[in-house]
């Protein structure tokens, strides 16, 4: 569950997550510069949360044609925390619309509008309107690696195997 509380010493709002049961819970800062809803969860078990289109008119999208959709929305997350744009099944199954390359990431240090890179994978023409849920978050924690230069790696069965090499072990 998502409860928005206004920040009483700033012009923001801040997302919060509240504990649900066993899930673990971050505190996400959000400016909405959009006259849309924050980003919010659509049901109790929703992993991500839905960003909206902030746009005046609608943006038609041909076949194959990529286009870059703002939300209005900026985040603060926490260190070693991402946050992860993908697609919403439904655009992609009923129209072809998907996130462009697959699943973005927000690095916790931009500040930048969040903007969603669609693409139309149909044979049709797709209007994205003013307000329309576009693309989902999901926020990941992750481990920066710290790179051991070596000379050689230990063997395993699969080895150097790509590319749809288990499919036969």
């Amino acid at each position: 569950m998502i409860n928005l509380v206004k920040d009483e010493n700033a012009d923001r709002e801040t997302l919060t997550e509240i504990k649900n049961n066993s899930m673990d819970s971050i505190t996400v800062r959000i400016i909405n510069n959009s006259p849309y809803p924050a980003p919010e969860y659509a049901t109790e078990g929703s992993a991500g949360c839905d960003l909206r289109a902030n746009i005046t008119e609608n943006i038609t999208v041909n076949p194959l044609q990529r286009v870059l959709v703002p939300t209005g929305i900026h985040i603060e997350l926490p260190s070693s925390c991402e946050a992860q744009i993908r697609s919403r099944s439904g655009l992609t199954v009923k129209h072809g619309i998907v996130f462009a390359n697959g699943i973005g990431t927000i690095d916790t240090d931009y500040r930048g509008e969040i903007k969603v890179a669609l693409v139309n994978l149909s044979d049709e023409a797709y209007e994205i309107r003013p307000g329309e849920k576009i693309a989902q978050m999901v926020f990941s924690y992750y481990k920066q690696a710290c790179f051991e230069t070596c000379t050689s790696l230990d063997e395993t069965k699969r080895a150097d195997g790509g590319f749809g090499s288990t499919g036969n072990m």
